[in-house]
């Protein structure tokens, strides 16, 4: 499922309409623009633009509000990015009724990312889906398909 055209909306979902929606289709919402993105993709700049069963895709273009003191975009961005597309992945797996949240997420930076490096794509995949704990990996990488930021991610499940 491909993402939303060129209208945005930021908020929450409310819990009682979330318990309506599988997963999958609570992450197809946000990629399409039917459901509000949370406000911290409004603060950063970035989208959910891909999610099916188990994969998400989130995207942003670095500029120079990013930068961190040493003039590269601040490691928060791709990390952010990160526990987003990696936990909506594991998301998209779940029933209605049942959530997940993140228990642990680590990175490794592999190269530096600046305004210049242009576009940027989060990929998350689902590794593992058990009853109490999925697991993800994710992958940050530029238009030219050159690996950014890998990450893994640990989220609890449970009755929402």
């Amino acid at each position: 499922m491909t993402g939303r055209g060129a209208s945005k909306s930021y908020g929450t979902v409310p819990a009682g309409r979330q318990k309506e929606m599988s997963g999958l289709e609570f992450v197809q919402g946000l990629a399409e623009g039917t459901l509000p993105l949370n406000t911290i993709a409004q603060t950063l700049g970035y989208d959910v633009t891909e999610a099916e069963n188990g994969r998400v895709v989130v995207t942003a273009e670095p500029k120079d509000i990013h930068l961190n003191p040493a003039g590269t975009v601040h490691g928060g961005l791709a990390a952010t990015m990160l526990d987003s597309c990696m936990g909506l992945a594991i998301q998209s797996t779940l029933d209605k009724g049942i959530g997940s949240t993140t228990l642990e997420f680590k990175i490794s930076f592999v190269r530096p990312i600046t305004p210049e490096t242009g576009a940027i794509r989060a990929e998350g995949t689902v590794i593992n889906r058990g009853r109490r704990i999925g697991i993800a990996d994710g992958r940050v990488t530029d238009s030219k398909g050159r690996l950014l930021v890998h990450g893994t991610t640990t989220c609890l499940i449970f009755e929402s």
